[in-house]
């Protein structure tokens, strides 16, 4: 008889957490279950939110979709009648700064030059609240990315700065992750548990 083996130590080597974490995100047996969840954690915190316009993300390597939890949140009406507005992310190849492109279902698309889809030809806005994935995530607000550094770079560039919610699942929370320098800190992390960190004030 074979036993199972134990939950890998999460690596101190950022390089290598990443990977880690990836592959336990993609390999998780209740990955649609823990999505469900975090959907519905999702649409129930934006009811209290005053945003109209926010930046989302096209979901790569198991990462959670939000789009249909966004979706059905424009198709609520807004207290003041203003329209609903969801973007995704287009990458200047110079700054290496993301922009926002209004998106809807069936929209025009096209891949960007890491092969994830894109609105094409759809109207620029500033996001006021902007949803980032998280591959994993630690104490106040502390987020681990891809690496690639776009989304800091980005929130360092934007004026006004848009409000910024983790979202990923649980499995990613790692207790001793310090930020770097260059990082910046999330306002909000849900998972499919909850409400997990959220800035005072």
């Amino acid at each position: 008889m074979t036993l199972p083996l134990p939950p890998l130590e999460p690596s101190r080597d950022k390089a290598v957490l990443r990977r880690q974490l990836q592959a336990e995100r993609q390999a998780l047996v209740d990955r649609h279950e823990r999505s469900v969840h975090l959907q519905e954690v999702l649409r129930v915190w934006l009811v209290g939110r005053d945003e109209t316009a926010i930046g989302a993300y096209w979901p790569i390597k198991g990462e959670f979709d939000a789009l249909p939890a966004l979706y059905r949140w424009t198709e609520g009406e807004d207290v003041r009648g203003w329209h609903r507005q969801i973007g995704l992310p287009v990458l200047d190849r110079q700054t290496k700064q993301l922009r926002f492109h209004v998106w809807y279902p069936g929209c025009p698309m096209e891949e960007d030059a890491y092969g994830i889809p894109k609105p094409k030809d759809t109207d620029q806005f500033a996001p006021q609240l902007l949803l980032v994935p998280c591959v994993g995530f630690g104490p106040r607000g502390v987020r681990l990315g891809y690496g690639g550094g776009f989304y800091d770079r980005t929130l360092a560039a934007l004026s006004p700065r848009p409000y910024t919610v983790g979202v990923g699942y649980a499995h990613g929370y790692i207790p001793w992750l310090e930020p770097e320098p260059h990082d910046v800190p999330l306002d909000t992390i849900l998972t499919e548990e909850g409400v997990v960190w959220e800035r005072d004030g």
